[in-house]
């Protein structure tokens, strides 16, 4: 019973391995060239250009397919470049407008003073509104 449980998994370990190795040796096709072989990706398309040298296949991507690969990162190392200039333009120019904008601690200050000074005074008058109608509020009650 025990040699079961050790010889299945084991058995399904090595199915997988067989087909994830099957794929990776279905996923290229070498093709005899006049210069060496040409090897193709059959799942991106992409290909290569190889040689035998000391007794190795050593393969580089073809010139065409470099150029574009480069030419694409060219294009977006641009794109990040104008972006990381955009963002730091408008990082400096949003907190340079917000802290001209923002008041000083004097300024806020003072500021508070003016309210506070003007709130004891409306306080005030309405106190003494209260105080020349004496009952006033009674009154406006009985009238509606």
């Amino acid at each position: 019973m025990r040699l079961q449980h050790i010889l299945i998994p084991a058995a399904l370990c090595s199915l997988v391995a067989a087909s994830a190795y099957s794929e990776e040796t279905d996923r290229y096709r070498l093709e005899k060239s006049a210069d060496g072989y040409v090897r193709m990706d059959t799942q991106t398309g992409a290909m290569s250009i190889c040689e035998e040298r000391s007794g190795q296949l050593v393969c580089k991507m073809a010139a065409d397919e470099r150029a574009a690969y480069q030419d694409e990162i060219d294009r977006l190392d641009n794109s990040v470049k104008a972006l990381d200039a955009r963002v730091a333009k408008l990082e400096n120019s949003l907190s340079s407008r917000l802290e001209s904008q923002l008041p000083s601690e004097e300024d806020f200050n003072k500021t508070m003073g003016y309210m506070e000074r003007f709130f004891r005074t409306f306080k005030d008058i309405v106190k003494d509104m209260d105080k020349e109608d004496g009952d006033g509020g009674a009154k406006l009650n009985q009238k509606t």
